[in-house]
């Protein structure tokens, strides 16, 4: 996996196998390496002390790229993992898999023990999926987030770090989106994100645990889905010009999307791991800048076919990400154009 730095330096960390960061190869990206940045890895640029933490769905798209920094650090990694919607091919083999259900407390309870920090990836990530069957997605994203809490308060974990969703803003009257807004989730989706960011917080004021939500904008990158009805709009793109067919904008395309490559929100996670404050607020991960699904169809490249637009889906994203760098000193560095150019490339 590749983490530039402050300098704009870029350094590989480990991921399993074949499955590297941007392409299925061992060498640096293309169109970074273009854009003369060189080497410096996140895992040494942090580097902590060693200690075992747990990720949930760490054999899914953020959570098995999370996985593979963790162990390049030198973290003892435990992995929880239905494989739902993870893939085995993204297991780390340096980490200990835990399969099990967060449906279910009695069986993930047990992972929990000696356990200084869970990242809890798992979710089903997908709002039309959300709107088909409410009651699923409600299941594994509100209570499945119950029970990996209760767990960790009952197992004296120091800290949770939750993966969140941008989607918990909805339509707001003015952009960029901060995290002082009141939340207008749009769908099911974002309703049971906003819960989970919610009992977060009272998991911090009632018992003490430490807790952070990270709130993603837009996430793509090596591993993400291409397959399926729910497929975001870049992964679906890549799949429709890997086989040729035309590329299905839903709407006229003008909505814009803060799209932020998974290296950067695994950059947040580390960070997240020991920032000075986890008093259970929630904190905007997103680059800051936003494009519209045109242009990212152009940049991909290839015919064009268009469909109505999709209900309860937020027609922009712009995150602010002042909070992010004031709390964790965090700040992205790969752009939508080199992010493109390296999927495009492999």
């Amino acid at each position: 996996m590749f983490r530039p730095d402050a300098d704009g330096k870029l350094k590989p960390y480990l991921s399993n196998a074949d499955q590297a960061i941007f392409c299925r190869a061992k060498r640096a990206p293309r169109a970074l390496a273009r854009a003369g940045i060189n080497a410096m890895s996140t895992a040494e640029a942090i580097a902590p002390r060693a200690r075992t933490v747990l990720v949930t769905g760490g054999a899914g798209f953020i959570g098995s790229h999370l996985v593979d920094a963790l162990a390049q650090q030198g973290h003892r990694v435990r992995i929880i993992d239905n494989f739902s919607t993870g893939r085995r091919e993204n297991l780390n083999r340096a980490a200990e898999l835990i399969e099990a259900d967060v449906r279910d407390p009695g069986a993930i309870a047990p992972a929990f023990g000696g356990v200084d920090c869970v990242f809890h990836t798992a979710a089903l990530a997908r709002i039309p999926l959300s709107i088909e069957k409410p009651v699923e997605t409600h299941m594994t994203n509100v209570v499945g987030t119950l029970n990996v809490l209760v767990a960790a308060r009952d197992a004296k974990v120091r800290r949770v770090v939750l993966s969140g969703s941008s989607s918990v803003y909805g339509e707001q009257k003015s952009l960029p989106m901060v995290e002082t807004m009141t939340p207008n989730p749009l769908n099911p989706y974002a309703l049971q994100k906003y819960a989970g960011e919610q009992y977060a917080r009272i998991f911090h004021r009632l018992f003490g645990l430490q807790t952070l939500t990270l709130r993603y904008f837009n996430v793509y990158g090596p591993r993400m889905d291409e397959e399926g009805a729910y497929a975001l709009a870049i992964g679906a793109f890549l799949r429709a010009r890997r086989a040729g067919r035309p590329l299905t904008i839903f709407g006229d395309g003008e909505q814009t999307r803060d799209f932020t490559h998974v290296s950067d929100v695994v950059a947040a996670n580390l960070l997240a791991m020991d920032a000075a404050v986890a008093d259970g607020r929630a904190i905007n991960i997103g680059r800051g800048q936003n494009v519209s699904i045109n242009r990212v169809a152009a940049i991909i490249g290839g015919p064009i076919t268009r469909l109505a637009a999709r209900p309860g889906e937020i027609r922009d994203t712009l995150a602010d990400r002042t909070e992010a760098e004031r709390v964790l000193g965090w700040r992205p560095r790969v752009s939508i154009e080199q992010g493109l150019a390296d999927l495009l490339g492999c």
